[in-house]
């Protein structure tokens, strides 16, 4: 999904290939969770030129919300206030990235 929303659509070998200058993927993995991501109504497939077409039938912002959230139910309880205290607390994160959430925070506390 992260391969087809920038491109808007693509074909098995387009997400192939994307994957394929991160890390060691078989083509035939690609195909087959392009397949099962249609089966599970998350992708389109329409006949292109030389292969199958997919396009992402829900845009990038709704899915992650809706994975969002249910990642916050089923950890957090519903509540993301800790999800969000966990973030501003991670080591990993830059200052920058630290300042940006506390704003967040601090904006949607108001």
């Amino acid at each position: 999904m992260k391969v087809i929303w920038p491109l808007g659509q693509a074909t098995v070998r387009d997400v192939y290939d994307a994957l394929r200058a991160r890390r060691t993927v078989a083509y035939t993995t690609v195909q087959t969770m392009m397949n099962i991501l249609e089966t599970k109504g998350h992708l389109k497939k329409e006949p292109g030129e030389k292969a199958q077409v997919y396009t992402s039938v829900r845009p990038q912002r709704l899915v992650v919300q809706s994975m969002v959230r249910e990642f916050v139910n089923r950890v957090f309880d519903g509540s993301a206030r800790p999800l969000l205290v966990h973030l501003l607390k991670e080591k990993g994160l830059t200052e920058r990235e630290r300042k940006q959430l506390q704003r967040l925070f601090d904006k949607e506390g108001e």
